[in-house]
């Protein structure tokens, strides 16, 4: 990816990747970014294992040395920066106290040995304690404390010395599913109150979700799709997001011109896109919440509604998820589909039952095979 990933607006960039490379040996682990980050934003890398996100963070930290490429804040280059003259905040995931040092001394560490006065000092960190809710425990240990309060005290440490930027490394990938979330709220209402820019890396999609104003998709090293959570979600830009965040159905078939394709010898309606051409082999992609299923006596009931498509499956499995239903479908040329329905308005079809599919043809997303293909290598349609 050459073309460098602006920014929506005419407001300068805080941050600028260009033409951003780390290699080792022969393997790219980033390859080629560019990626401008607005003051004042939550932008989180997105992606698997090994996709090229924490790397691309730790070149931003000063902790790895890019092997090409510029890091530009406010225009002036990094590269030679060392880490500690950054103005650059730190969190991980293993939280790194100091576990001989009370709250109060670990968060006060950066600006102790920075030299700053000990009024200062301690009026900072006052202060911390108080954004972070844990001025009970300002005198605990760290083994004295839970492990959300122990990610607190990081965050405190990181925020005390008042970076203008602060990267985020899978920072709550330790803690249980609850705790996760409410500290995913108070990172959202910290970022508020503060309007400090968050980096943030993450693979889970649900979290990168409820966090980010922005989310940038690592691949192989690259990023494969940037926007804002809902934009990315309702309009992937190629398969493999559309894969890798959230649910997807992909049905392959051949364009028959620009708003129709051939699906398992049946014509489907898709939305006109320039270029399309006959014979071409595309993938579909529609979301398993924006498909209805009817059975083969309601269909026949009710009319298929103008601008939507139907096919036929047969229901191969249902699974109850207490709100919803998820159900999986086979179609008569092995094509398989998930669809969800909220259970307290489905009429459940039973396993073995005969059904038929029907979306808005405006809900239909197209990607063309030669395009999507490498991309959804690894992401694995699902």
């Amino acid at each position: 990816m050459s073309a460098v990933l602006k920014t929506s607006d005419d407001q300068a960039p805080l941050v600028s990747l260009r033409n951003l490379n780390k290699h080792y040996g022969d393997f790219a682990a980033v390859d080629n970014i560019n990626l401008d980050i607005r003051d004042g934003e939550f932008l989180t890398f997105l992606g698997s294992s090994g996709s090229g996100k924490s790397t691309t963070l730790s070149m931003l930290a000063g902790f790895e040395t890019p092997t090409s490429g510029e890091i530009l804040v406010n225009g002036q280059s990094l590269v030679k920066v060392p880490p500690h003259k950054r103005d650059i905040g730190m969190v991980f995931q293993r939280y790194s106290l100091f576990p001989h040092l009370d709250v109060r001394a670990n968060i006060a560490f950066p600006l102790t040995i920075r030299k700053l006065a000990a009024a200062d000092i301690e009026k900072r960190v006052d202060a911390m304690l108080k954004l972070v809710q844990l001025e009970p425990f300002a005198h605990r240990r760290p083994a004295q404390l839970s492990g959300g309060q122990q990610q607190r005290v990081a965050i405190a440490r990181a925020l005390v010395y008042e970076p203008r930027i602060l990267l985020m490394d899978e920072p709550l990938g330790a803690l249980d599913k609850k705790l996760r979330e409410d500290l995913q709220d108070e990172l959202r209402h910290l970022h508020r109150r503060l309007g400090i820019t968050i980096v943030y890396v993450t693979h889970d999609q649900e979290e990168a979700m409820r966090l980010s104003q922005r989310i940038a998709i690592f691949s192989h090293g690259r990023i494969v799709g940037l926007g804002t959570g809902s934009d990315l979600y309702q309009a992937p830009p190629n398969a493999f997001v559309a894969s890798f965040l959230g649910n997807s159905n992909f049905l392959r078939a051949t364009a028959l011109n620009a708003q129709q394709v051939m699906f398992e010898q049946q014509p489907l309606h898709v939305p006109a896109q320039a270029g399309r051409h006959t014979g071409q082999q595309v993938l579909l992609m529609v979301r398993p919440e924006q498909a209805q299923l009817l059975s083969v006596e309601q269909a026949s009931e009710v009319p298929l509604p103008a601008g939507s498509n139907e096919i036929s499956a047969r229901v191969e499995e249902v699974v109850f998820l207490g709100d919803s239903l998820t159900y999986s479908l086979v179609t008569a040329g092995g094509s398989r589909l998930s669809l969800k329905a909220l259970s307290v308005a489905a009429t459940v079809q039973a396993t073995g039952s005969e059904v038929r599919v029907r979306w808005q043809v405006a809900h239909t997303c197209v990607y063309h095979d030669w395009d999507d293909s490498d991309l959804l290598k690894g992401a694995g349609s699902h």
